[in-house]
């Protein structure tokens, strides 16, 4: 399974976006969508979503997705949430969840820096796709690519758009 992991884009969408949508079999995105904008584009070229709501999403983003999303994907276990801090600095509200029930792979967005990291102490992989859209500090836009093969991650690829390009086909 190709999997395109995404996260704040708060609203914005470009055909670079769309490209990389068109590789993946199914489209994670980890929170801060601000409108269902993008989340119509994906739906549109068929592809399923697997996705939370963020801090600034309203009422339409969070008719689609909820706070936490858990699911298993070829015997390894996945947890995505928007803010759930990082290795050594989890959001206080979930680390005890992490400790009692730790996933394969946690995956959150919100900080809009891209890292991708062992976390020996919890035993798991760590996943922020840093943010693919155009508000805020970053000066690159970042996605992740990766497959899921026999209970692997596998080919892992870092996605970077320049985020002053008008090159959108990127």
């Amino acid at each position: 399974m190709k999997v395109l992991l995404l996260s704040d884009n708060h609203g914005y969408w470009d055909k670079g976006i769309l490209k990389h949508v068109d590789w993946a079999d199914e489209v994670w995105h980890a929170g801060d969508w601000l409108n269902l904008a993008l989340h119509n584009e994906i739906f549109k070229l068929g592809k399923p979503i697997r996705g939370v709501f963020g801090n600034v999403d309203g009422t339409d983003v969070k008719g689609w997705y909820a706070l936490h999303n858990r699911f298993t994907i070829d015997g390894l276990k996945f947890w995505m949430t928007h803010i759930g801090g990082r290795p050594g600095k989890y959001n206080p509200k979930i680390l005890p969840m992490l400790l009692k029930n730790p996933p394969d792979v946690f995956i959150c967005g919100h900080s809009h820096i891209l890292s991708v990291k062992k976390d020996k102490q919890l035993n798991l992989m760590y996943m922020n796709p840093g943010a693919c859209g155009l508000h805020g500090f970053h000066l690159v836009r970042t996605a992740i690519r990766f497959q899921i093969m026999e209970g692997q991650l596998t080919n892992l690829e870092i996605v970077e758009w320049d985020k002053k390009s008008s090159n959108f086909d990127l």
